[in-house]
């Protein structure tokens, strides 16, 4: 005896499988939720993926990244980075003169010998090697001028007793204000980029518009003397021992990007203003304002 089996599945007796039970409602909700969760996990870890990625590019990585990106102008023109030469080996041992160890980070070199800068629509030319261009020295000892927005405001990079190239600032001499403006030369090439393609809401233009007002008006970014001299913190403390009794103290150590002070909150005459020789704290004088008697007669 054999046996044939048979299949259920034919085009005469095709299967019937039949319909699955529908999911209890309190279980599709159940359901739903950790779908959602599972999506928005994923896409914050992709985020931070990008983010974490960015941010560990050098400044020359970052800015080969920009170079493919088509912005539009507020004249609906379009256009693209466009790269300033590079500096050959000898022009940049010539630029590493200025700098306080008579060295430069290899990541600089690396970046300078590509270009030296570029074109950007909205700002005057970005450029790298502006070492000992700026000024300022009381507040910034050794700096490298990144950028100028044509009204006689600037973008400046911070360069340590040691050589090393660290935070960029905003300079803003109406209102006189600096702002924290990017974390180091690779984010600031970022900022650039995010200027470009989101405008008015960008990082740039947000401190360029309204935390230099924020900051000269609601906050100007000083410690009271006496509370300085009584910190805890004794990097502060020291530093505010050693200034004259008629000074405030700035303090933009661990600080955000936006943080700031009202460097000319008390006058334009800085002269006598203070840098610690390795942090971010800035001594200025709080001079008084003399009345009119005071003025006519030489009262102090």
């Amino acid at each position: 005896m054999s046996f044939v089996a048979r299949s259920e599945f034919s085009a005469e007796n095709p299967a019937r499988t039949p319909s699955p039970e529908p999911l209890p409602a309190s279980i599709a909700r159940h359901v739903t939720i950790i779908l959602t969760v599972l999506t928005l996990t994923l896409f914050l870890a992709c985020n931070d993926t990008t983010t974490k990625n960015k941010e560990s590019m050098t400044p020359i990585e970052q800015l080969k990244s920009i170079l493919t990106e088509q912005y539009v102008s507020e004249d609906e023109d379009e256009y693209k980075v466009e790269l300033k030469q590079g500096l050959t080996d000898q022009q940049i041992d010539k630029l590493v003169e200025r700098l306080p160890t008579g060295q430069i980070p290899t990541e600089i070199r690396e970046l300078l010998k590509f270009a030296s800068g570029f074109e950007f629509y909205g700002l005057d030319e970005i450029t790298f090697d502006g070492v000992g261009q700026f000024g300022f020295e009381n507040f910034f000892p050794n700096s490298v001028q990144l950028a100028g927005d044509g009204f006689g405001n600037f973008w400046i990079l911070d360069v340590d007793k040691n050589g090393n190239w660290g935070n960029v600032f905003y300079v803003c001499h109406d209102p006189a204000v600096v702002v924290k403006h990017s974390d180091n030369l690779s984010q600031f090439i970022e900022h650039i980029n995010d200027f470009g393609k989101n405008g008015n809401i960008s990082n740039l233009d947000i401190i360029h518009e309204k935390v230099v007002f924020d900051i000269w008006q609601k906050d100007n970014g000083f410690i009271d003397l006496d509370n300085a001299r009584q910190s805890s913190d004794s990097t502060l403390k020291s530093f505010a021992i050693s200034l004259p009794d008629n000074f405030v103290v700035a303090d933009l150590r661990n600080k955000p990007i936006k943080s700031g002070f009202a460097w000319g909150k008390f006058g334009p005459n800085v002269d006598k203003a203070k840098r610690h020789e390795t942090e971010l704290i800035w001594g200025i004088e709080k001079t008084e304002k003399k009345g009119l008697l005071s003025k006519l007669f030489g009262r102090k």
